[in-house]
């Protein structure tokens, strides 16, 4: 299953941005459908290779989603244009983060979610790029809103990210006191399970950029979040970090009839 969508973020405004994502493919629950979960992937992949990673996985009681990004000029790229959820500098302390494509991404992965059942769970996980997305998706479920201030629309029950990190390290304090200034905010911050794997021999995105996410989120009120490094572990996904999803996801989710790990 695939299709096509495109925002118009900030219609009625001469400097309005168009988002195009592209194809979404689906992999279908093998058992009960308890669980959806959407997958980004990460800088100039797609949604196909992502859904065939997934359906590998001995969670036959999630349905994963797997949008692709739109296509769009990358400033790390040196302005080459390929699939990505937002443009993306170099990593740093004070660099820049895209707002407005983010909110497009967070708007489109909350969009596919909210047509699914009201009582299958849903989540948001990812690589990289995909991963950063994801942690940002958490922080706006939490404050209820995007960064643009429209509401948030669906509940989220679990978040993964894989060698990623967290767009705008240096608003970490700003994100705090925003959570925690809100009873609703702390509550649902502090009830969403957050698991972030990292290897420590990531030359993409630096060890020290997931762990610093990490510390980032926790501080804010995430306390329900699990940091997993791999040592030597490049910018890339290994068996052992899926295994580790498929433990971790299991009673998060309470998943019935889950069929035995692979050795």
């Amino acid at each position: 299953m695939s299709y096509n969508t495109h925002y118009n973020m900030g219609s009625g405004s001469r400097t309005a941005r168009t988002f195009e994502f592209g194809r979404t493919h689906v992999v279908r629950p093998k058992g009960k459908h308890q669980a959806t979960i959407v997958w980004l992937h990460g800088l100039s992949d797609n949604g196909s290779s992502a859904s065939q990673l997934l359906e590998s996985l001995p969670l036959p009681n999630i349905k994963w989603i797997c949008p692709t990004a739109p296509t769009r000029p990358v400033t790390l790229l040196g302005g080459f244009p390929c699939t990505a959820w937002f443009d993306a500098g170099e990593l740093s302390e004070d660099g820049s983060d895209d707002w407005e494509a983010l909110d497009a991404s967070a708007a489109h992965i909350a969009n596919l979610l909210s047509a699914e059942p009201a009582d299958v769970k849903v989540g948001i996980g990812g690589f990289s790029m995909g991963a950063a997305t994801a942690l940002y998706s958490a922080t706006c479920y939490a404050l209820g809103r995007y960064g643009n201030g429209n509401p948030y629309p669906v509940n989220l029950r679990a978040i993964i990210g894989l060698s990623g990190w967290l767009p705008g390290e240096g608003t970490t304090s700003s994100l705090r006191s925003k959570i925690q200034s809100s009873h609703e905010a702390a509550r649902r911050a502090a009830a969403l399970p957050i698991l972030q794997c990292h290897g420590t021999g990531d030359d993409a995105v630096l060890y020290k950029y997931g762990e610093k996410s990490a510390q980032s989120l926790s501080s804010a009120g995430f306390h329900h979040l699990a940091f997993k490094s791999y040592e030597g572990l490049g910018h890339y996904t290994v068996p052992a970090e899926m295994d580790e999803i498929c433990h971790w996801l299991t009673p998060k989710l309470a998943l019935e009839g889950t069929r035995s790990m692979r050795n």
